[in-house]
């Protein structure tokens, strides 16, 4: 069921649920998904409203939940505001189509929601266009802030012993100025890098991987959030060739994913689909 409903202090949302879960998507900014949560339950999904950044392009605010950006990072192309109208057309049921105008920065950003028949699963196609005249070199990054208090999960490339058939690197690992692996939030295991969230520890960390596993996780009380992802073999990726990456600070947590870089002449797209679960199970 698809139906347009007020969600905190916005009066024009739209809801998608199918009886399991449900997705609320802004249409007075955007496009941004606000909330994700199973039927009647908690909202896995962050919100930080009194976050802003100033820029050249105007006043860019997270808000929160998702949003499409683009790689490389730039400054204040990254930034470029996104306060205005969404449009949206409701293709069936369980699936909309999110999209405006071009961006300051000369980027068309539309995604279609579409919630399954059953169950949580959710697939989220992302396309990013560029409407400025001169080509760009970029991808489609794919960012979710997560609500405080729980865990990211990056799992590490399988185990297996020293030996003469393991003799080369498994994955590379992209580390920021800010990385400081000596920082509590971390926890290094066999199968798994994770990051707490901590309120209390206000340092940013973020370090990025070439995640072959072709997922990432949060953990967050009795919920399980996965996002699920495609790692295209030979690719070229943005930040040192990584496809997943992960961002703190205090409260606030991004899980982000991106797509292969592409030389993107004036009109052309890239498209990058993600799928979530969300779940009362644990990884451990």
């Amino acid at each position: 069921m698809i139906e347009e409903i007020e969600h905190r202090e916005f009066k024009r949302c739209l809801k998608i649920s199918n009886g399991d879960a449900e997705i609320i998507v802004s249409l007075d900014f955007g496009p941004r998904i606000l909330s994700y949560a199973l039927d009647g339950g908690e909202n896995i999904l962050g919100w930080h409203p009194e976050a802003a950044v100033q820029t050249d392009l105007g006043k860019w605010h997270p808000y929160g939940g998702h949003r499409l950006w683009v790689a490389p990072e730039h400054m204040p192309r990254s930034y470029a505001p996104d306060n205005d109208k969404v449009n949206y057309l409701v293709e069936n049921e369980r699936s909309a189509l999110f999209s405006k105008a071009a961006d300051a920065a000369g980027f068309e950003k539309q995604f279609r929601v579409t919630l399954a028949e059953k169950g949580s699963g959710v697939a989220i196609d992302h396309k990013i266009t560029n409407a400025a005249d001169e080509a760009r070199d970029c991808a489609a990054w794919a960012i979710t802030i997560m609500r405080p208090g729980g865990e990211v999960i990056i799992p590490n490339e399988p185990f297996a012993p020293y030996g003469p058939e393991h003799l080369l690197p498994v994955r590379s690992i992209a580390l920021w100025s800010y990385t400081d692996f000596t920082d509590p939030r971390y926890s290094f295991e066999k199968d798994a890098i994770r990051l707490r969230v901590d309120d209390q520890i206000e340092p940013q960390q973020k370090f990025g991987v070439l995640n072959k596993q072709g997922w990432a996780g949060y953990e967050s009380q009795n919920l399980l959030f996965k996002k699920k992802f495609d790692h295209v073999t030979d690719a070229s990726y943005p930040d040192f060739n990584s496809n997943n990456e992960t961002y703190v600070a205090g409260g606030y947590v991004e899980i982000e994913t991106l797509s292969p870089l592409r030389w993107l002449e004036h009109g052309k797209s890239i498209e990058y689909q993600e799928t979530w679960e969300l779940s009362q199970n644990h990884l451990r």
